[in-house]
């Protein structure tokens, strides 16, 4: 390689920036749409594990309250008629449930147990709803990322082929910045999918063994509740 192409070569600018402002209009769409997909995902992931801690903390609270020994009608009342917790959220659809399947001179109404379970289930799963919100958009980034990225990189490598063609030149000045900024692309497009995946797959498990903790104190509580029943 002679010394001119190289001194070429070295005074062109490599960084990010650079890169950013000599692509075409389209690799710069891509690269602002990966940026913006990135920043996006990592604002879900904080606002997860922040959302995920509190859960996990109020679950752990009102299970000390629900085991302590206190009469579950007085628990009732002290929660309220909007309870913070999902956990309490949970036990409140339940003793809704029970107290509602009691006729006016104190016999059950029949089919209480089932009612009870249902009402328990659905809680769960709004509040399931409310936990997974956002873990889907993680997933289509982690999937998709990489080939938004990699469409930005065959782009512009087209382009810089249709600009070989056009200068008659292949020196390295003229191929090695197109390449460039269309790899930025792909990298870009890394960027934003490795930690979405990753992510994904840890906040999907912690979601899991949070709704799983619930489920396990909804089965509790209805056995609590037969217990009552059959008595």
């Amino acid at each position: 390689m002679d010394t001119q192409t190289l001194a070429l070569a070295q005074e062109v600018d490599f960084s990010f920036f650079a890169l950013f402002l000599r692509a075409t209009l389209i690799v710069k769409l891509v690269m602002l749409l990966l940026l913006a997909a990135s920043f996006y995902s990592w604002a879900i992931i904080v606002t997860k594990f922040i959302q995920y801690r509190r859960a996990r903390r109020a679950a752990a609270a009102f299970d000390r309250s629900f085991w302590s020994g206190e009469p579950l009608d007085e628990l009732f009342d002290a929660l309220g008629p909007t309870p913070e917790g999902a956990s309490e959220r949970v036990f409140a659809a339940g003793m809704t449930e029970w107290h509602r399947s009691h006729r006016a001179d104190g016999g059950l109404i029949a089919g209480a147990q089932s009612r009870i379970d249902r009402s328990m289930d659905v809680a769960i799963a709004k509040e399931a709803e409310e936990l997974n919100k956002g873990l889907s958009f993680l997933a289509t980034v982690a999937s998709s990322a990489p080939f938004v990225g990699l469409f930005g990189t065959v782009w512009g490598i087209m382009n810089s082929f249709i600009e070989i063609a056009h200068q008659q030149n292949t020196n390295l000045a003229v191929v090695a910045p197109g390449i460039a900024e269309a790899l930025f692309a792909t990298g870009l497009g890394l960027l934003a999918a490795i930690p979405a995946l990753i992510f994904y797959n840890k906040l999907t498990a912690d979601s899991d063994a949070i709704v799983a903790g619930w489920e396990a104190f909804a089965d509790e509580f209805a056995t609590i509740l037969s217990r009552q029943l059959d008595s």
